[in-house]
């Protein structure tokens, strides 16, 4: 059910996974790899080695095709704007990508846990798996899982991606070194706007509903007035207590907060009638993405536009709903 916005009603949403059959007859007709945004031109010289990659998340298997470029063929499996990524069920068509792949990058924190599963069932020595919370260092008890929202989290998923591809294409492993110079250096307009807000901006009174944006928030140095139960339980599909509905609401009625931001990709009754009372009470919000829109967006243009989203609320009172 939409509410409004384009706003999705996570409680109505049917559950679904990514369609292959048709992308896999584009393929073959056409030897281009569309990675979900993200365009990745086969090769012309006959037998070029193509790594079959996977991305659990689109901004994953996104960054896999930079690195890869025509030496990858890569797929995501949550892509769908229109899908809970909380409430994903795989498919048969899921667990067959899954049982070809060679390389797979995977959240973790409890995000994508179908991946563990998915991938048991189908095991492959030769599969390089790299699990982006191990590979942070971060405790499964880590409560907030949007790891891509971290500034440092892709530089490391890129840097393991290239050493991974390495070892599968030895032959290519300078070609996958220089992608990731380059890939590092495209992140440098998120990173100045980043050090803007933060300049400006510093300490900046904010509120969110789930907490998909909370890592960049945190490197912007705002503080997020939402509790972090509230989040919590939005984010979980758990109905809050009148308390700390009746808290969210006083932030916006008492003007405490200068920017609201909410999860556009999924919302409720309740998060619709936060966003409803902020803008009553003229806010500026901000819709967050829990997954990279499409078309138009690479990971680092995706992260760039939703801090300039975030600045331009905070400068000026400009909303942003959709990007």
């Amino acid at each position: 059910m939409h509410i409004g916005d384009g706003l999705v009603d996570r409680r109505a949403r049917p559950r679904s996974a990514v369609p292959l059959g048709a992308l896999g007859l584009l393929l073959a007709l056409t030897g281009t790899c569309f990675c979900n945004g993200f365009v990745a031109q086969a090769s012309s010289a006959l037998g070029t080695r193509k790594v079959v990659a996977v991305g659990a998340e689109n901004e994953y298997a996104n960054v896999i095709g930079q690195i890869g470029g025509p030496y990858v063929k890569v797929e995501a499996i949550m892509s769908n704007p229109n899908t809970d990524p909380h409430a994903f069920e795989a498919s048969t068509q899921t667990a067959q990508l899954i049982s070809e792949a060679e390389l797979v990058v995977q959240n973790g924190v409890g995000y994508d846990a179908f991946m563990n599963k998915l991938e048991a069932a189908s095991p492959n020595q030769r599969r390089e798996v790299i699990e982006v919370q191990e590979l942070l260092g971060l405790p499964s008890s880590t409560s907030n899982p949007h790891l891509w929202y971290r500034p440092a989290t892709m530089p490391a998923v890129a840097k393991a991606v290239a050493a991974d591809l390495g070892k599968l294409v030895p032959a290519q492993t300078h070609y996958f070194r220089t992608q990731v110079q380059k890939f590092d250096e495209s992140l440098t307009p998120w990173y100045q706007t980043i050090a803007r807000i933060k300049a400006r901006f510093s300490k900046a009174s904010v509120a969110t509903t789930e907490p998909v944006g909370d890592y960049l928030l945190q490197a912007v140095d705002a503080d997020n007035r939402t509790p972090w139960k509230l989040q919590a339980d939005i984010m979980n599909g758990v109905d809050p207590s009148p308390q700390e509905v009746t808290f969210q609401d006083n932030l916006f009625k008492q003007h405490r907060v200068k920017v609201f931001l909410y999860n556009q990709q999924v919302t409720d009754s309740l998060t619709v009638s936060f966003l409803t009372l902020a803008r009553q009470e003229e806010i500026p919000v901000v819709g967050l993405y829990e997954t990279m829109p499409t078309p138009g967006y690479d990971y680092q243009t995706w992260m760039s536009a939703e801090a300039k989203a975030l600045e331009r609320a905070l400068s000026s009172k400009r909303s942003t709903t959709r990007l």
